[in-house]
């Protein structure tokens, strides 16, 4: 690792664009403070943040690594860390993180350290890998210093992250990642979380548009208030749960956010799968959402319009707050089918985040523009 000569140590977080590019904003704002208060009297740090697409179009370490280091080559940097959004694999396992003491380089994957406390686990990471870069170089049989297990979101007792193995020709010399099912999860929980799933509902403005004006109608229509009244609790949930499952395969069919590999190779299915798990998991979050905001609305809607006796001139049933519970859900269930016809309205743009094979597309957009440029 260099060393400025002016006594600061230069860290670069060389971050994919979108929520890579927002972690790494954000932490840099207090990380040099946390860096040197951890690292002792005298010792200063510089961070500084780069956006660019470097996973673009490959998700091969050995690749990624050069494209750091050719990076780092033409700039002034002391340490490099680069932080992703891509779920990446090593050795049939998810990586976490790699480091190079020797060439001073870290490269983290955002997804493998879950969906809960993302930021505060990114900054504890980018804390260790720095620490540990910046450290001493170890001599003897002991190897790097970077042989040293890290800390922070590495070593939780509940974490299932533990040291990889390393190749003997590879760049790293020290690398973590996770396996297993607990570890499936957790990266699947971390591509959830990156695609920001929150996001989808303002997305789907014409969709919810249509799904609103469906509950319009059909809260004042006398069919649907029989169907509501004589439906048993197991009719409305399949009538919920058919309603929610179209409206995600109809946004995943007609944005064609569906992953498809061509390569043949188990480990390139097993992370289509993954991807398109993780795209489900997304869409249906946001879906899940505008269904309990349409049941809410509905309820309101019902409150304000309906007639007590007209409904039970009708359906033979006075009008009391379990009446009004039913009504809303089923008819949240009728407008999400017709908010599902919506969707068809929407841009591509208004629902592409939630698929990693998109942001893919993205990234190989913009390193051909640059090469254009």
């Amino acid at each position: 690792m260099r060393v400025s000569s002016q006594g600061v140590t230069v860290v670069a977080l060389l971050a994919d664009p979108d929520a890579p590019t927002d972690i790494a904003q954000r932490m840099a704002r207090t990380l040099p403070d946390r860096l040197a208060d951890r690292s002792g009297p005298g010792r200063r740090f510089d961070v500084e943040v780069v956006s660019e697409p470097f996973t673009a179009g490959t998700e091969d370490l050995a690749t990624l690594t050069r494209r750091i280091m050719d990076r780092a080559s033409a700039e002034s940097w002391d340490i490099i860390v680069a932080l992703t959004d891509l779920p990446l694999h090593s050795h049939g396992r998810k990586l976490v993180v790699d480091l190079s003491h020797e060439h001073g380089l870290a490269l983290l994957s955002l997804p493998a350290l879950g969906g809960f406390r993302l930021q505060t686990r990114a900054r504890q990471a980018v804390e260790e890998a720095v620490l540990s870069l910046a450290g001493p170089q170890a001599t003897g049989p002991e190897g790097p210093s970077g042989s040293q297990p890290l800390r922070g979101p590495f070593t939780g007792r509940l974490a299932p992250i533990h040291p990889g193995q390393v190749g003997e020709e590879e760049i790293a010399d020290l690398r973590y990642v996770v396996s297993g099912p607990r570890g499936y999860l957790r990266v699947l929980g971390g591509m959830v979380r990156a695609n920001r799933p929150w996001r989808l509902v303002p997305g789907l403005s014409k969709a919810l548009a249509a799904a609103l004006a469906t509950g319009a109608v059909a809260t004042v229509n006398s069919t649907i208030w029989n169907l509501a009244t004589y439906l048993s609790t197991p009719r409305l949930v399949i009538a919920m749960v058919g309603s929610v499952a179209l409206m995600i395969g109809w946004l995943i069919v007609d944005a064609n956010l569906w992953h498809r590999t061509d390569e043949v190779s188990p480990e390139a299915r097993k992370r289509a799968r993954l991807y398109n798990t993780s795209t489900v998991a997304t869409v249906g979050i946001g879906v899940i959402v505008c269904y309990a905001g349409l049941v809410v609305i509905n309820l309101v809607w019902a409150l304000f319009i309906l007639n007590g006796r007209v409904f039970a001139s009708t359906t033979r049933t006075p009008l009391h707050a379990a009446e009004y519970w039913t009504l809303s859900w089923f008819v949240a269930s009728v407008a999400t089918v017709g908010g599902a016809l919506g969707s068809g309205l929407e841009s591509d743009e208004a629902i592409r985040a939630a698929a990693y094979s998109k942001r893919e597309q993205e990234r190989r957009s913009m390193l051909e523009d640059d090469r254009g440029d």
